[in-house]
């Protein structure tokens, strides 16, 4: 769709709570901070709410010229969370929030949460009859307050196209990131997250949380042999040779690159193919077949194949979604 005005909710009348702080951030950060390198022009992003501070004292007041008003017109709105009463104690939301989220979408707004912010998306009914995740430690209040709401406590982000939302915390970067790849493109979405010093892309199916023995993302010793496994997938690299690169078995590499990814080593593997192949797709004129040798899919056909199944289009018609420059990543 292209980079849009972004609405972000400050819910009316009760401020930020500090611990919610990082949700609010994380779609300012992603959206707010103009990219004109990447992609010109950037998001438009506005904060919508009252601006009221809490009735404790606690926490931050948003001050905006945007109300609630304001989001109807948006081509995205974003709900980073909502009180914890709202999801603890089952405090009714507000309802003029309700219904400006109700308003918006039937104007055909992209609507997303992050974390608790699925309770307001479902209070409106957009969630109902569709997949939807949160935070895994609120999903099971989800499900029972809401039970036409099919949650899925095992994923990081669902997108249902007109209705994206994510678990807490790093996982609400994960889908604001993920809109961004929609809307600009895998090269663009590369370029920001390597700005932010995160990873490129983590799949939304992958799991929410692991081992917690392990941390959930390239542990240390990891690190070093995906890091090389990246610079080299025009090569047919094997298991086996990811798993000798890194002195460990193969069931040993497995084992700990599924702790620390979510993922297999198949299917680490595929998903770096695949951005690959997107970047060399948007940022270059190469023939679909230098494309996928370069990306290690293969043949065109092959390269087609993966891209109808995991992308939902064909290579030819991604490339003319998304304008090219003579750079190449």
């Amino acid at each position: 769709m292209g980079a849009g005005s972004v609405a972000v909710v400050v819910p009316a009348g009760i401020g930020v709570p500090s611990w919610d702080l990082y949700e609010l951030a994380i779609p300012c950060t992603v959206f707010g901070k103009p990219q004109p390198d990447l992609a010109d022009p950037w998001y438009d992003l506005r904060l919508c709410g009252t601006g009221h501070g809490p009735a404790d004292g606690t926490g931050l007041a948003v001050r905006t010229p945007y109300g609630l008003d304001d989001i109807v017109g948006a081509d995205t709105v974003v709900v980073p969370s909502v009180p914890d009463p709202c999801v603890e104690d089952g405090e009714p939301l507000p309802p003029d929030l309700i219904e400006a989220l109700r308003r918006a979408h039937d104007a055909g707004a992209r609507m997303v949460s992050l974390c608790t912010g699925a309770f307001a998306l479902a209070e409106a009914g957009l969630l109902d009859g569709r997949r939807a995740t949160a935070h895994w430690a609120h999903t099971a209040q989800l499900a029972a307050r809401y039970p036409q709401v099919e949650v899925d406590d095992s994923v990081l982000y669902v997108d249902n196209g007109d209705v994206l939302t994510s678990a807490g915390l790093t996982a609400g970067l994960d889908l604001c990131l993920h809109l961004v790849r929609r809307d600009l493109g895998a090269h663009v979405a590369n370029q920001l997250a390597r700005r932010m010093v995160v990873p490129a892309h983590r799949p939304g199916g992958q799991a929410q949380f692991v081992d917690l023995s392990v941390p959930a993302t390239d542990d240390e010793s990891l690190a070093p042999v995906l890091e090389w496994a990246r610079a080299h997938l025009d090569e047919p690299l094997t298991v086996g040779d990811l798993a000798r690169r890194a002195a460990m078995s193969p069931r040993t590499f497995h084992r700990r690159l599924r702790a620390a990814t979510g993922t297999t080593p198949l299917q680490w593997l595929l998903a770096q193919r695949l951005a690959k192949a997107q970047s060399l797709l948007e940022s270059t004129d190469l023939p679909v077949e230098k494309v996928g040798e370069l990306s290690g899919l293969g043949t065109a056909n092959n390269l087609r194949h993966h891209f109808l199944k995991h992308v939902g289009v064909p290579p030819g018609d991604y490339r003319r979604a998304f304008p090219r420059t003579s750079a190449v990543p």
